[in-house]
């Protein structure tokens, strides 16, 4: 590497996380709910983890597939946006967490015309 470069960092990724949310702009959306899909990745570096073999050391998937769900089935928004952006907030919140891209996938959006999804992806470093 050349003087000053930064070393990629590793990640962990969590993919196809699913739970009942009732986010949406329309009345029937926050009345029904609907599925809601998240895929989160979190770049860290992994380096303590595995030399140490201490959990403590990285994020826990098992509890951040909980947290994502639990963001999911939270208080309802308009937009899968704000949900993307919860959801960052809280896998940043995670002390080995470096930075964060989360995908929410919306598979039954109110959309009138055929499609297989939609989906918004955000990408957050620590603050």
């Amino acid at each position: 590497m050349t003087a000053g470069a930064v070393e990629p960092l590793d990640s962990i990724t969590l993919t196809g996380v699913r739970a009942t949310g009732r986010h949406g702009v329309f009345e029937h959306e926050r009345r029904d709910g609907q599925e809601f899909v998240v895929d989160t990745t979190v770049w860290l570096d992994t380096a303590p983890a595995a030399s140490a073999d201490d959990l403590e050391s990285t994020v826990h998937y098992g509890v951040l597939a909980e947290q994502v769900v639990a963001e999911i089935e939270a208080d309802p928004v308009d937009l899968i946006e704000t949900l993307a952006e919860r959801i960052a907030s809280r896998v940043l919140e995670h002390r080995a967490a470096v930075s964060v891209r989360v995908t929410v996938h919306k598979p039954s959006a109110p959309i009138t015309v055929p499609f297989d999804d939609v989906a918004v992806t955000i990408t957050r470093p620590r603050p």
